[in-house]
């Protein structure tokens, strides 16, 4: 039997006697791409601490190559061959690819004076291992999401690893940097590099991976060849729980006007001569690749693209939303795609994050009314089911999908008539997942409220949107059935495979 690379025996872990860790045991072979799954809280960052010498375990042992080692940190982890590329690419935004490239061999070999011309050798050389294009003077802010994240296994690569840990690599990719990058990925393995994947997407789990570990509660409750699994399986062993989602069904009912009408809309290039409609109750689907003009959409409907041409009527009033505060007056909502960093005042309490648009509500004569604002937020947290005991923990503390549930509760404050998500689920585990589409469709059904869902989750849009609108290059470039309610799961299959073939067509 051939030994392998990395092999965990009986890990535990403890943070003021909890236990993050009970007793797990896993083992990566050279050049096999193994999946790490588990829902937010599962144990899946602490354990790649552990293999990257960032904590020290309370029992159990750590082998490389059948050798046990004694203390793993990270000088040493990184000496035995272990990469980790994070959520966050630890990289720096200010500096070029060249220099973000260059910089760690700089440093290793203690070099005082930049020489550039060295330092372009070496980027150059890690771009071409890779097998990609990236422009070396491009500062790396400047790059999108997947070329941020190539840079960072560029640079991964150029300390010769054995075994790269990847953590959440495509939360925030669109479908087609997903294929590229797992197309990079099985690169990769083809020379012996051994890929711990870490995610809590099935079907790219069943997709990337050769075998599964499933971690629970800090303890494995699954795993073996991915072979053995299908989503229902992963789905079951992550959660305990069968969640099945059965699509959404909206009918229209009566006469009423619809809540959204948009004819013509143009942006200057960004949208030109786009026109839906949104029905009280209606969950409808945006779909496009990067650059689209989805996101632009979302923001123009918003208040904020001012300079739009052509007309919006809520609740058939013509409109003219050209600022937040006048698409707010409106009762237009938005849950932006990136919660970090335009959705929450992180430093701030989950009170206070979901008061934040009702300050006006809840205060008189511009004093703030600490009683009413408890008992808001109170209310909230128990609506959207917010995992807290309390609501004046920091909101860091959540989970992203109990931070998502915080953004979107906020908006349910102004009683909006129109809430337009971006990216609803992005890094959600599946549990939070199903929970907030429950909490969308039961605000559409119960309330009337119209929904503009925008998502590269094509199974997210199939299940539970009632049409789906193709954009682009700044046009609807189709509208698309999303569910098909008679025909169960294999339908709902039928409807995603439709959708990625029309998106297909369009790159």
């Amino acid at each position: 039997m051939t030994t392998p690379l990395l092999e965990l025996r009986d890990i535990a872990k403890n943070f003021s006697g909890v236990k993050a860790l009970d007793g797990v045991s896993l083992s990566i072979s050279a050049g096999e791409i193994h999946c790490l799954a588990g829902e937010n809280g599962s144990g899946k960052s602490t354990l790649i601490k552990v293999v990257s010498g960032v904590n020290t375990v309370d029992a159990g042992e750590i082998l490389i190559d059948g050798k046990p080692v004694e203390q793993m940190t990270p000088r040493l982890a990184i000496a035995l061959g272990v990469q980790v590329i994070y959520q966050d690419f630890s990289l720096f935004g200010n500096l070029t690819v060249a220099e973000n490239l260059s910089i760690g061999a700089e440093l290793r070999e203690r070099k005082r004076i930049v020489n550039w011309r060295r330092m372009r050798a070496h980027a150059e050389a890690a771009v071409q291992r890779l097998g990609v294009h990236l422009d070396l003077d491009a500062t790396v802010d400047s790059l999108p999401t997947s070329g941020r994240q190539l840079v960072a296994i560029a640079r991964a690569l150029m300390a010769d690893p054995r075994l790269l840990i990847m953590d959440e690599p495509t939360t925030a990719l669109t479908g087609r940097e997903v294929a590229t990058l797992f197309g990079v990925v099985r690169d990769i393995q083809s020379r012996g590099i051994a890929v711990l994947f870490v995610s809590h997407k099935m079907r790219e789990m069943l997709d990337i991976s050769e075998q599964l570990t499933v971690l629970r509660s800090g303890r494995v409750v699954a795993g073996g060849p991915i072979g053995k699994f299908d989503e229902a399986a992963i789905t079951r062993a992550m959660t305990g729980l069968d969640i099945a989602e059965d699509p959404y069904v909206w009918t229209a009912t009566g006469f009423a006007a619809p809540v959204l009408e948009v004819q013509g809309l143009s942006v200057p290039g960004e949208l030109e001569d786009v026109s839906l409609t949104v029905q009280p109750g209606e969950i409808v689907g945006i779909a496009g690749l990067l650059g689209s003009g989805r996101t632009e959409l979302a923001l123009a409907l918003f208040g904020l693209r001012p300079r739009h041409t052509g007309t919006v009527r809520m609740d058939g009033k013509a409109v003219r939303l050209t600022s937040v505060h006048k698409a707010i007056e409106q009762r237009i909502a938005y849950v932006p795609e990136d919660r970090l960093t335009e959705g929450l005042f992180l430093p701030e309490t989950i009170d206070r994050n979901i008061v934040a648009a009702s300050l006006d509500v809840l205060s008189r004569f511009g004093v703030m009314r600490p009683g009413q604002m408890a008992n808001a937020a109170a209310t909230t947290i128990r609506e959207m089911a917010i995992a807290t005991p309390t609501g004046d923990r920091p909101v860091t503390q959540l989970s992203g999908g109990n931070q998502q549930r915080v953004v979107i509760g906020r908006w349910l404050l102004q009683e909006p008539r129109l809430l337009i998500l971006n990216g609803p689920t992005v890094g959600v585990d599946v549990g939070s997942k199903a929970g907030i589409h429950r909490a969308i469709r039961a605000l559409a059904r119960e309330r009337g409220l119209a929904v503009l869902m925008i998502s590269d989750d094509l199974p997210e849009l199939v299940g539970n949107c009632n049409r789906v609108l193709v954009m682009h290059r700044g046009r609807l470039a189709e509208e698309l059935p999303g569910v098909l309610h008679d025909q169960g799961t294999e339908g709902l299959r039928d409807a995603e495979r439709t959708l990625s073939d029309h998106l297909k067509v369009l790159a």
